[in-house]
C-alpha cells in the first residue's frame, strides 16, 4: 500500500474555492491526491457525475499530483483500490466534526488500519459550501468569489 496517496472523497456539487484550498494543501503534504467524486444520486446533485468530474479536472489542472475520478462503490473499497488507507476530510465548523468523527470511526471499524486526516480551510474560505453556492447561483447572485472560473461559468449557464 502506498501511504503517500490520500483520497479526498465528496460530492463536489460543485467544487468550491474551499475545496481547492484543501486539495492544494494536501498536494503539498502527500505524493498523490485522488479527488474521488461520489456518484451520490441520493443527494440529487445539480451536475451529473461526468460534469462534476470535468469541473474538478478543469479547476485542478494546475496541480501535477492530483487525479480526479468518479466512484460509486463503498468508500473504503474505493480507497483500497487506489492503493491507500487514508482519506482527507475538510472541517469548516464544529458542526462538521460530529458527522466526520462518526464516519472516521465507522471506516476504522471496517478496517482497523484506515485513517482519516482532517484539514480546515483557510479562514477566509471557511463559510463557503456547495449548497450555498448553488442557492446563490439559482437566484442570479455573484458566485465568482466562491468558485473556480469553470464552475462559475457552468453554474451561470445552468441557471440562465
Amino acid at each position: 500500500m502506498n501511504t503517500h496517496t490520500v483520497v479526498y472523497p465528496g460530492t463536489f456539487d460543485p467544487i468550491t474555492n474551499g475545496h481547492v484550498d484543501l486539495i492544494e494543501r494536501a498536494a503539498r503534504l502527500f505524493g498523490n491526491v485522488v479527488v474521488a467524486i461520489a456518484h451520490s444520486e441520493k443527494k440529487t446533485p445539480l451536475f451529473n457525475l461526468e460534469e462534476r468530474v470535468a469541473l474538478c479536472k478543469a479547476s485542478l489542472q494546475h496541480l501535477d499530483n492530483v487525479e480526479v475520478v468518479g466512484f460509486s462503490n463503498l468508500l473504503i473499497d474505493f480507497v483500497h483500490s487506489q492503493g491507500s488507507r487514508c482519506v482527507l476530510r475538510g472541517l469548516r465548523a464544529v458542526a462538521d466534526f460530529e458527522y466526520e468523527f462518526q464516519l472516521a470511526n465507522m471506516n476504522r471499524a471496517l478496517d482497523s488500519e484506515f485513517e482519516s486526516i482532517f484539514l480546515t480551510p483557510s479562514e477566509h474560505l471557511s463559510y463557503i459550501s456547495s449548497s450555498l453556492v448553488r442557492e446563490i447561483a439559482s437566484l442570479q447572485g455573484n458566485i465568482t468569489p466562491f468558485v473556480p472560473t469553470p464552475v462559475a461559468q457552468a453554474l451561470q449557464e445552468r441557471f440562465r
